[in-house]
């Protein structure tokens, strides 16, 4: 009896341990990098940083990577050229999962273009206005061009991303538009022709913006519909009007046009890569 039972140990102990499936890895997090300016760091959206990017938790890039899980990796920054935001292009890797761009605005001189349509009148406003549109159709387009470009030499060799189980083999790459500034609803400091002024030259940007976005085979998010009738001067404003303190937040969305306006168009571009 003694061996039989020695004899059976023997065999437990040697029989191989019952069968699991091995551990499946959490799939990484999709990195989201936004480039841009104060528009997309948030300005005017509320709580922002104190110092020169003066980026919001509320800005747009936030509320995309909450919203798929995303990890954030915001160097959007106010004031940005397309020169310094080609230089933010640094940060995309061919590991990134989908990014933001939004530039141009201040290529064409935006800040000065509203504070001299402020001070002064109607056809000072035109005036300045005029300039920026030229430069937009003449000049704006190569930069653009050579910031898409580097976003797409950044994001490089894609064929990674399929051995790594990912479905696509490229990032999503949507460039974003500016909203009208503008609606007639109500008095506002500025008058009927600088509001128009003013709103043709973001028609003007987004044609441009558009068209090179399509050369570089880039998603755009055109958000002037989702603005609509919500414009500074509206009874429900997603722009400021003038803000006194801080005066860096005039003419900036505000939080409800980052969540009701941005978010929504942004999303509804970069939902395969979410």
């Amino acid at each position: 009896m003694k061996t039989i039972v020695v004899a059976l140990l023997m065999v437990l102990a040697t029989a191989p341990a019952a069968w699991s499936a091995p551990a499946v890895p959490e799939p990484a997090a999709l990195e989201l990098v936004s480039l841009g300016d104060s528009y997309a760091a948030g300005l005017g959206a509320g709580d922002e940083a104190q110092d020169d990017c003066r980026r919001s938790p509320h800005a747009y890039p936030n509320l995309l990577a909450a919203r798929t899980g995303a990890t954030l990796v915001t160097v959007a920054c106010s004031q940005a050229t397309t020169a310094e935001v080609t230089a933010q292009a640094d940060r995309v890797t061919p590991e990134t999962g989908l990014v933001t761009v939004q530039a141009g605005g201040n290529d064409a001189g935006f800040k000065d273009v509203m504070v001299t349509c402020t001070l002064s009148d109607d056809q000072g406003c035109r005036d300045r206005v005029a300039t920026a549109e030229a430069f937009i159709r003449d000049e704006l387009p190569g930069r653009l061009d050579v910031l898409y470009g580097k976003v797409r030499d950044r994001l490089g060799d894609r064929a990674n991303r399929r051995s790594s189980g990912r479905s696509s083999d490229r990032a999503d790459v949507v460039v974003v538009g500016y909203p009208k500034l503008f609606s007639f609803g109500s008095w506002c400091l500025m008058t009927g022709p600088k509001r128009e002024a003013l709103n043709h030259a973001v028609d003007v940007i987004t044609e441009v913006t558009a068209a090179r976005a399509e050369a570089a085979g880039f998603r755009f998010a055109d958000v002037r519909d989702e603005f609509s009738g919500h414009g500074a001067c509206a009874a429900d404003p997603w722009v400021n009007g003038l803000v006194l303190v801080p005066v860096d937040r005039s003419y900036h969305p505000n939080r409800a046009g980052h969540a009701s306006g941005y978010l929504p168009a942004v999303a509804a571009l970069a939902g395969s890569a979410a």
